[in-house]
Parts: C-alpha cells; sequence; structure tokens
C-alpha cells in the first residue's frame, strides 16, 4: 500500500520562499502596486514584486509566467494601465491565479481601458480583476486565496477585518460625541 504526500500548501512552503508575485509594467504603476505589497507585509505573506512588460520584455514575462509556480509562486498580482495586456498575457502562460489591478494612468482613457481589457478575457483565461486602483483588494483576495489551507491567515484576514469595522465603529463614536447627529 503507497500512501500520498501530503498536498503542499503554503504553511509548508519555507517563509523565505515568495508565494504571491505583484508585477506591473512600468515603474509609473509602483505607486499603486505598493499598496499590494504593503498589505501582503501586515498579513505575513512572503512576496516578490517586479517590472514584467508585455510590450517590452515580453520573453521576460513568457519565462517569468511560465516559471511562477516552479519557483514556489501561489498567486499572481499584475497592475497595468491603458491597454493592460500585462495581466491577461501572463494569465494567458501558467494557471496559477492572476489578480488584475487596473491602473488610471496617465494615457488611459479614465482606467477605463485598462478595467475592460482584464474584464474581457477569453474564456478558459481568467483574470481576477478588482477595483480601479484596488491593489490593496488584490492582496486580501490573494491571502484569502492562501488562507484557503493555512490557518495563520485566516486568523490574519479575521483580525484584519475586525480592525476595519472597529475603525468605522470608532468614527460612527466621534460623530455621535460631536453632535453631527439628531439623536
Amino acid at each position: 500500500m503507497t500512501t500520498a504526500a501530503p498536498a503542499p500548501n503554503s504553511e509548508t512552503v519555507p517563509t523565505d520562499t515568495p508565494l504571491v508575485g505583484i508585477i506591473m509594467g512600468s515603474q509609473s504603476d509602483l505607486k499603486i502596486m505598493t499598496a499590494a505589497a504593503e498589505l501582503l507585509r501586515q498579513f505575513g505573506v512572503p512576496f516578490e514584486l517586479t517590472l514584467v512588460s508585455a510590450h517590452r520584455t515580453p520573453h521576460r514575462l513568457v519565462e517569468y509566467a511560465e516559471n511562477a509556480r516552479k519557483r514556489g509562486l501561489r498567486v499572481l498580482i499584475a497592475g497595468g494601465g491603458g491597454a493592460a495586456h500585462l495581466p491577461g498575457m501572463v494569465a494567458s502562460f501558467t494557471t496559477l491565479p492572476v489578480i488584475g489591478v487596473p491602473i488610471n494612468s496617465a494615457t488611459s482613457i479614465h482606467g477605463l481601458d485598462s478595467i475592460l481589457s482584464m474584464l474581457q478575457m477569453p474564456a478558459g483565461v481568467p483574470v481576477a480583476t478588482v477595483a480601479l486602483d484596488g491593489a490593496a483588494n488584490a492582496a486580501v483576495l490573494a491571502t484569502q486565496i492562501l488562507a484557503l489551507n493555512n490557518a495563520r491567515l485566516q486568523d490574519a484576514l479575521e483580525k484584519y477585518r475586525t480592525s476595519l469595522k472597529d475603525k468605522v465603529m470608532r468614527t460612527i463614536e466621534e460623530l455621535r460625541k460631536g453632535g453631527l447627529n439628531d439623536d
């Protein structure tokens, strides 16, 4: 009788191995995409952050996407402005989940072109798309995916949600004390 090896999960991967790859097409996207890195760091999720241009470094894009799983990555977050080909092209070269972050760049049509290029992917090549400039939500979604088999990350997400609720409740109390309500 043979026994199967345990399924690999985030808890068995060495902590220095990045689990999330954050990529963007140009340095101008860094200001937005840094929000994903900051939140992943807060959750304790190892990540890498780099540039991969669909148009200027297409061979790097293919190499990055095709080797991401072998290097231990479990989720990719790809940001792009304008035509935003990066998330879709990366998704076409990997079966890892790809989360697209449409970026409102100086050359975009108020970000609408970026949003549509990520939403309108062909069948079989999905890109999970967050809101315009929504890199923080991309980090939350990536962590939720990893937390499916990682109790520590489940706890981190619960604490994060509680902190969001607590912040709203503090604001409600401040408004109440400030006499801005009719009650």
